[in-house]
């Protein structure tokens, strides 16, 4: 590329003149397209738990447990800091993009020696071979990482949902392939190592940027200083989210960890996917005005109480709904998931506020402050799972859902407003629309179950008038709070902006 295009790729400053026109667009294009590829991976999880068996999904789930932490270490927090930083440039992003490289061939490595150790330590001698190919999928995201950073520095969210939706599709359709011809847990294989596979040519082939040589370019020393704090939250976040499966393998195997990974997916597939587009639109908009207070505060909170108006009533549903969500989904020889996924349904309410509180830390250059918290984290999640991991999976998933509630929540709230415009009243004052709702929600329809509808009633015809009342128990209370009122009107303008605006929408 010519050092013009370079300078195009990397530039932003003509994103400023219509940030929040970009954020509207950005957003709804990011989280209608992220909705898409919640239903296409919810429709993975039903299509190959009716075809495998939970020791196929429990034998990658130790694997992927492990990999997860992992994951984070190839990236080094590198993406975030391309993203954020104003006048990076092209010497800064190549010396980025090879450290990406040699960290993720790294592990990629490391894994493939160390792999009859990971075997060892769950006592499955099939986990080697599996530990080994999915190493592969180390290399591949490792040359992805700048030039994804790259697209969503840009704000092209929709060819980063392009890529990411289609490396989706194609993954479920090779693990169905195979599944159907015999290939059982190798159909998981083959489907995790597709993914980073489509998403390597596809990042490629939409971002026109190009690495120079490995060599050392000034200022890149502060760019990792800011990425190893970010990756050190990301590890004690990936660590918090493992650390149950890991333990439950290793005490439990891999059939008991299968149930409780599917479990798990079922919930967390929606709430992982709600982070890409709110640090994907949150992250650049929020970098932006981080100078402005009030204008700050107002974006965040609204973002935030946008993400609970949602949530919290849905999670109340599930929670209440979870042996027909479980029996329609998954089908009548995995109830025993039901109670599993009743109780992290409570994760639908903590997981991804927390996971939004970090943008404050990002967006506002509290990159060792957002280490402390997510350290305290972990260790709140870690001592949950221990302690309750000899009592069996249903322990452990009511010990970090009611820790999750009770400590884990206040105390990242705490942590993410000791500094900076938004306060921690801000966070709770927000909140407490979609905690009535969210409340409203689970009355109604525990009213509904013992006092309407009968015992033998079909699980589709529970969950729909179920969702009916749900959705009219939330709405109701909307409508009579003034601060969620106006929020919702708020909303109502957003879409008119929208509507105004999208012809200008690039990809």
């Amino acid at each position: 590329m010519k050092p013009s295009d370079d300078a195009e790729t990397l530039a932003t400053d003509h994103l400023l003149a219509d940030i929040r026109g970009r954020s509207v667009r950005g957003g709804a294009v990011t989280f209608g397209a992220q909705a898409a590829k919640v239903v296409l991976q919810l429709a993975t999880v039903v299509v190959l738990v009716r075809m495998l068996s939970p020791g196929a999904f429990g034998l990658i789930a130790m694997v992927a447990a492990l990999s997860s932490v992992l994951e984070y270490l190839k990236e080094l927090g590198l993406s975030a800091t391309t993203i954020r930083k104003t006048d990076i440039n092209h010497a800064q992003v190549s010396a980025l993009f090879w450290i990406n490289v040699a960290a993720g061939t790294l592990i990629a490595v490391l894994l493939f020696l160390g792999a009859p150790l990971v075997a060892d330590f769950y006592r499955a001698p099939a986990v080697a071979p599996v530990t080994r190919w999915l190493a592969l999928g180390f290399v591949m995201s490792g040359l992805t990482v700048q030039h994804w950073a790259l697209l969503r520095r840009q704000m092209r969210f929709t060819a980063v949902i392009c890529v990411d939706i289609g490396a989706d599709l194609l993954g479920l359709a090779v693990a169905v392939a195979l599944a159907m011809a015999g290939a059982d847990y190798w159909a998981l294989v083959a489907q995790r190592l597709t993914v980073p596979a489509i998403a390597l040519v596809g990042s490629w082939s939409l971002c026109r940027w190009r690495p120079g040589p490995p060599k050392a370019a000034a200022g890149v020393r502060e760019l990792l200083a800011f990425g190893a704090a970010v990756t050190g939250v990301n590890l004690t976040a990936a660590a918090g989210r493992s650390i149950d499966q890991i333990l439950i393998g290793w005490a439990w195997g891999a059939d008991a960890l299968g149930v409780y990974e599917r479990a798990v997916k079922l919930l967390l597939t929606p709430l992982n996917n709600l982070a890409v587009p709110l640090y994907g639109v949150g992250m650049p908009a929020l970098s932006r005005i981080a100078h402005q207070d009030e204008r700050y505060r107002r974006a965040f909170t609204e973002l935030f109480e946008n993400l609970a108006m949602l949530l919290l009533p849905a999670a109340a549903l599930l929670a209440t709904t979870a042996d027909w969500v479980v029996r329609i989904l998954f089908g009548s020889r995995w109830l025993a998931a039901a109670s599993l996924v009743a109780w992290f349904a409570a994760a639908a309410v903590f997981i991804p506020l927390v996971q939004t509180s970090g943008l404050l830390y990002l967006s506002q250059d509290r990159p060792r402050e957002m280490v402390r918290a997510g350290v305290v984290d972990f260790a709140l999640c870690a001592l949950a799972a221990a302690g309750a991991v000899r009592f069996g999976a249903l322990a452990v998933a009511a010990a970090l859902a009611l820790v999750g509630l009770g400590l884990r929540l206040p105390v990242g709230f705490w942590l993410a407003t000791r500094r900076g415009p938004v306060r921690f009243g801000d966070l709770w004052q927000a909140l407490a629309p979609a905690a009535l709702a969210a409340a409203a929600v689970a009355i109604a329809v525990l009213a509904l179950r013992l006092l309407l509808l009968p015992t033998a009633t079909p699980a589709m015809v529970g969950a729909v008038s179920a969702l009916a009342v749900a959705m009219a128990a939330a709405t109701g209370t909307y409508m009579i709070l003034p601060r969620s009122r106006h929020t919702l009107h708020g909303l109502r303008r957003l879409m008119r902006d929208l509507r105004r605006r999208q012809p200008a929408l690039k990809t």
